[in-house]
Order: structure tokens, then sequence, then C-alpha cells
């Protein structure tokens, strides 16, 4: 949720986020209104409630022979209070609805429009040229008895797999990996639920555009994760942090689902696009004023991840329409797949500024004790993905697959994966 005062005192910067994005501005107009109505009727039930108590304290004065005729004074008058307070609420959830409408504020710099607006920052690394035809990481993966797709839709239907052997051991060392990472950057690992209650999922903003990817048990009143920072998020709901030693840091490692519903037909192929994987995910809180520092440093320890194995990426600003409604600024970070002679993403990371925080109430005392939102920012260290380009960037002409250096103490010591044969 935006800030309120910025809404009210700068609707034109909101307007301008809104169509930056792609949105209607009209729902500014809408919540600017809505402010407005809320703000009166707090006002006339405040102004209501004083004079009740007021009234009250008359009738307590008041001789016993006119208290009767004061009492039913007062009796009008609560109910009068009690009609102020229900408009009151109603007019606050009126408010509420329509303020969380509205996407994050864009911050200053990002690119406008959609999905293929983004500015390119920065390529590293050496794109790979190989003296053979290089094969897709789901045929290396069959070659290596590592991937069984087909065991997975047998099992649970299309886009599910099996990592196997070498497979499975590839992903596990992967997070180790990054885990390790993280914990040497000073984030506390946490192990995320996965099933999460409806107000968290909202407070994150993720039943917005995003709220047709997500698996839902109505039964139970609980989504599936499509990623652990809904659960990092909703970690300090309403609880007010101590950033005093500097941004709070987590490091959740879950499974994660996605229904994938906007992608039928895309990455049928393959472990680029399936119902389930596992992620590793930065969380961090921090005062706003260091928000846009820690976005960079995010982003540098994914850059740390992708260089250790050895995969040429770049780094793109991603344009306003394709940020999600939680986001102020999003980097993502694709990794070349050779077999598709392309970037595809294997990260990214957002500021979330104090969007998540005002939703969640997340506070810190600032200056003079007053409490104000933090803000929240998340990016991912390793993913399954990462093993798409893994896989096809360090392979070599028998199918085999040189193992990353860096990776190399995650699966005892092994420094090439070889073919098994059947």
């Amino acid at each position: 949720m935006i800030d309120p005062v910025l809404l009210r005192e700068n609707p034109d910067l909101v307007k301008r986020s809104q169509a930056m994005r792609g949105e209607s501005t009209s729902l500014v107009d809408e919540a600017v209104e809505a402010d407005a109505a809320r703000r009166a009727a707090i006002s006339a039930f405040e102004s209501l409630r004083a004079e009740q108590n007021a009234f009250g304290k008359q009738v307590a004065k008041a001789p016993k022979e006119e208290k009767a005729a004061l009492v039913a004074q007062a009796q009008e008058l609560a109910a009068a209070v009690k009609d102020a307070n229900q408009r009151a609420s109603e007019s606050e959830a009126a408010f509420t609805a329509a303020v969380q409408r509205l996407g994050n504020i864009v911050l200053e710099g990002v690119p406008a429009g959609g999905e293929d607006d983004y500015v390119v920052l920065r390529e590293v690394g050496e794109i790979p040229a190989f003296p053979f035809e290089p094969r897709d990481h789901l045929e290396i993966g069959e070659l290596l008895d590592a991937i069984d797709m087909a065991r997975g839709a047998k099992v649970s239907g299309a886009r599910f797999d099996y990592l196997k052997g070498v497979g499975a051991r590839l992903e596990l060392g992967l997070m180790t990996m990054g885990l390790d990472q993280a914990i040497a950057a000073g984030f506390t690992p946490l192990i995320t639920p996965t099933l999460v209650r409806p107000e968290i999922m909202q407070g994150t903003g993720f039943l917005g555009s995003h709220a047709e990817d997500i698996y839902y048990l109505p039964d139970d009143e609980l989504y599936l994760t499509g990623t652990s920072e809904v659960a990092l998020a909703g970690y300090h709901a309403d609880e007010i942090l101590d950033l005093s030693n500097g941004p709070i840091r987590y490091a959740g490692w879950s499974t994660c689902y996605r229904r994938e519903a906007g992608s039928h037909g895309k990455d049928t192929r393959g472990i680029i696009r399936v119902h389930q994987f596992n992620k590793l995910e930065m969380f961090s809180y921090v005062d706003p004023a260091d928000a846009e520092a820690e976005h960079e440093r995010l982003l540098a320890w994914q850059e740390q991840m992708l260089q250790a194995l050895g995969l040429a990426y770049r780094v793109i600003d991603t344009a306003a329409g394709d940020l999600g409604s939680s986001a102020a600024r999003k980097y993502d970070v694709e990794a070349w797949v050779p077999t598709q002679q392309a970037y595809r993403e294997l990260t990214s990371t957002s500021n979330c500024t104090t969007f998540q925080a005002r939703r969640l109430d997340i506070r810190h005392r600032g200056e003079g004790g007053r409490t104000t939102p933090v803000a929240t920012l998340n990016g991912t260290l390793a993913t399954t993905r990462w093993i798409v380009a893994i896989l096809e960037t360090h392979q070599q002409a028998d199918g085999s697959v040189v193992v990353p250096e860096a990776l190399r103490p995650y699966l005892g010591g092994l420094e090439v994966l070889e073919p098994v044969a059947r």
C-alpha cells in the first residue's frame, strides 16, 4: 500500500507512476475521493464521541429531576455515535480497497513501458561457443539420468519432474552454496512455511496481477506460495523492529508452487517453467533511507553467485509495466542459454520500499522514538532453473558436464558429471 499522505498531497506523482505501469490513473482519483470520505467520516465520529463524553459528564452532575430527560438524550446521542462509528469503519474499508488497487510508486529512473521495454545495464562473461552441436538441458539431463520428465508427468501431470541422482545432488549443492554465501553476508537461514493465510498473501501484493498463478486451498483458506518472499515478509507482520544495528536479513529456503496460468505453450520442454521447484530467497528489512543501497547489495550478491558458476549473464532494469504491484524497482539477471541463443531470467531482485510493510504493519523506531514503516527487499540467490544454464554452458561433446569449480565441494568433489549407460 502506498503512503496515504503522499496520495493526498501529491496525487499527480501517483498518477505518473500508474501511467508508467500502463495502469489506470482514474484509480488515483477514486482513492483520493475515498480518502476524503474516510477522513470526513472519522472526523464526524470523533466529534460526536467528544460530544457524547461531554454530555455524559453533564448528566452525571444534573439534579435528579432532570436526569430522566437527559438520559433519553444521551441514548439518542449514543445511537448517533454508533451509526457514525459504523460509517467510519465502512469508509475505512472502502479507502483500503481503493488504495490497494494502486501499485507501488515507481522509483525515479525506472524505464516506462512493458515487458520488452527494459534497459540493459551490463553484460558479463563470455558467451560460450562449442566446436560441436550443443545439446539442450533436457537431453543432457537425460544422458546423465538426472532429469526425468516422463515420470513426473505420469505421477503429477505436465510441468512436473523428478530430479534424480546427480540432478538432485546438483540442486541441493547449488542451494547449499547459495546458503553459505548468504550466511557469510549476514543472512539468517529460514526454512519457511509454504502455506500462508490470505492476509499474508494479500499483504505482499501477490493477490493482484499474480493471483491466477497461485494455488489456493479453499477448504483450508490457505495459499501455496510461489516464493518464500511471502512467508519471509509475513514473519514480522504486526511487529516493531529494531534496525539500529542495520538491516535484518533472512535467507529463506522453500519449495515453491506456481500454476503458470499464462504460459500455455511456453517453455514446455524441460525444467525452465514448471509447477514445483526449490528456491533460496534473500529478504531484507531496512530503514527506507537505506533501501536503494540495499537493493544494489542484493544484486551484487546475485552476480557473485553467477560469476562463481561461470555463467555469462546480463543485468536488466525492468520496465515499470513489468514490475508487479509491490516493486518500485526490479533488476533481472538473465543467464545465456546456448541452445536458445538467448538470455533467460535466472533471478531478480526487487525494492518494495514501504509498500508491503504498510499492508503488513511492520515498523521500526526512527528519530524521537516515532514508529514508521520499514522497507522490504527481496532477491533470489539460487533456484532449480539455474540447472538449465549450468548444464548447457558447461557441457562437453560426449554429453558430460564440467562442474564449476566453486560448486565441486557441494558435490563431494565431483569434477565432471558423466553420462549414465542404460
